[in-house]
């Protein structure tokens, strides 16, 4: 007799061939390389833009306001407006030459890669930034004098005035570009995490497919067999076995995840069940015992079915009657899925064919899902036959 049914396949088929995870594509013909260097060009960004334009008025009022107090410290009586707009104006023609300096970082190799081209670069970008910021600088300061009345702006000697722009501007280039060199590696290794995380998201869930797909029964033939036992005989009851038959088949390719909630897979097993009970009436039978609260427990799909697949497989030449037991409970930190039968148990000859790797892709699965925080465990029931328990963490409970 069955009660509040469990499933399992009796009759094993060759597996699926299903397609590849991943595909290496070989071109045909080899392309040419590629001459020249691919020279990266910067992307400006609006926000990102605008944020540096204030950060460099910042830097520009704060040094304008060191500069006029030092000028006041020596009694000096140059009005504050000068000193403000010649630190403004520097500050404001850094940003406006940041490109060069980034183009800069973003093509200069790494110093490991090649000392030569990485001080090229960043020699003939340092040249470009301090000619460019010193000549942006005092033409935006003679432009501003004569607008706001101030006369002739005069710069001083060039001779002396270059050197010492071009040391300021050698520190600010070193330090930014540093800042900025570190901040393109940090980026690139997230990025580079992050597509690594993604394949072996990719590559877990493509095991994870593979494996719960051969965990499913493959008992179609058997069970048309049996369909076919009893169609004449009796018609309601064939009407019945086809509808559990196509939920069983329409599950198995309706699946997209390797979980399900236990209610989902006692309904799958309670419809293999019905099939089981027309080809082996009461030498089966197939007990659940539940503990309230775990119906949205996640396991991984048709597991159940496996493992009573298994229990009758292994015992299908016996004459005496086969009970399959299947509890769930409550277990410290987690909870635990047990299969228990009254057969022959481990260890003993068994009239099964096959490589018998039921279990093992169990296992499998169970360490994709969850490392090593859930396991398998092999064991014998009271009467001798075979216990495999499925030791689940508390989370996987929905």
């Amino acid at each position: 007799m069955l009660r509040d049914a469990g499933s399992l396949e009796t009759g094993r088929a060759h597996p699926r061939r299903r397609p590849s995870a991943y595909c290496l594509t070989t071109p045909m013909t080899p392309s040419p390389p590629q001459a020249g260097f691919d020279w990266k060009w910067p992307r400006i960004r609006a926000k990102p833009a605008l944020a540096l334009f204030g950060f460099c008025l910042l830097i520009g009022l704060w040094m304008g306001l060191t500069l006029w107090l030092t000028i006041l410290g020596d009694g000096g009586t140059l009005p504050g407006s000068r000193p403000f707009l010649w630190e403004i104006t520097g500050a404001l023609g850094i940003w406006a030459v940041l490109p060069i300096l980034y183009t800069a970082v973003v093509n200069a190799p790494s110093p490991r890669v090649g000392w030569g081209r990485f001080l090229g670069i960043h020699a003939v970008a340092f040249v470009l930034f301090t000619g460019l910021h010193t000549a942006l600088m005092v033409g935006t300061r003679q432009l501003l004098y004569a607008l706001l009345g101030w006369g002739t702006y005069d710069y001083g000697a060039l001779a002396f005035r270059i050197p010492m722009e071009a040391q300021k501007d050698l520190i600010s280039y070193t330090v930014t570009a540093t800042l900025w060199s570190f901040l393109q590696t940090w980026k690139e290794r997230q990025a580079r995490a992050l597509r690594e995380a993604a394949l072996e998201a990719e590559l877990r869930a493509a095991q994870l497919q593979s494996l719960t797909g051969q965990l499913h029964p493959h008992f179609l033939f058997n069970a048309l067999n049996t369909v076919s036992a009893v169609m004449y005989e009796d018609l309601a009851r064939t009407d019945r076995l086809l509808s559990d038959l196509g939920g069983l088949l329409r599950a198995s390719m309706e699946r997209r995840e390797a979980t399900w909630t236990l209610a989902e897979e006692r309904t799958q097993a309670a419809r293999f069940v019905a099939l089981l009970a027309a080809r082996f009436g009461e030498r089966v039978t197939v007990c659940w015992d539940v503990a309230p609260g775990l119906d949205g427990a996640q396991v991984p799909c048709f597991a159940l079915q496996a493992l009573v697949e298994n229990a009758v497989k292994h015992n299908q030449d016996r004459t005496e009657p086969l009970e399959v037991r299947i509890q769930a409970r409550e277990d410290g930190n987690g909870w635990r899925l047990e299969v228990e039968d009254t057969g022959r148990g481990f260890g003993v000859a068994s009239p099964a064919s096959g490589p018998g790797v039921g279990l093992s892709h169990l296992e499998r699965i169970l360490t994709l899902l969850h490392g090593g925080r859930a396991r398998l465990e092999r064991s014998h029931g009271p009467e001798g036959g075979a216990r495999v328990s499925l030791w689940l963490p508390r989370e996987t409970a929905a």
